[in-house]
């Protein structure tokens, strides 16, 4: 893992802002959705990339009846 260089301090609810130069370099945007994971004592963040339920896919994705389905799995369904 590479170290910043950069500390932050939390808010009273516990927010913190990612500085501008870190979201430019990894092109997160306004609004844009981050998971969240632990792993031992880290706090480890990403940028949310909705897959396909059933094959994976990252690609040509539609979201459907609350879940993101790809367009070949879509075009698989409606053949059934």
């Amino acid at each position: 893992m590479k170290s910043t260089g950069i500390v932050r301090n939390t808010d009273k609810v516990g927010r913190i802002v990612l500085p501008i130069e870190l979201r430019q370099s990894l092109y997160i945007d306004e609004g844009d959705a981050l998971e969240i994971y632990t792993e031992d004592d880290k706090i480890i963040l990403k940028k949310y990339n909705p897959t396909c339920i059933f094959c994976g896919s990252a690609d040509d994705m539609d979201y459907f009846k609350g879940k993101f389905v790809c367009a070949q799995c879509k075009v698989a369904l409606s053949n059934r």
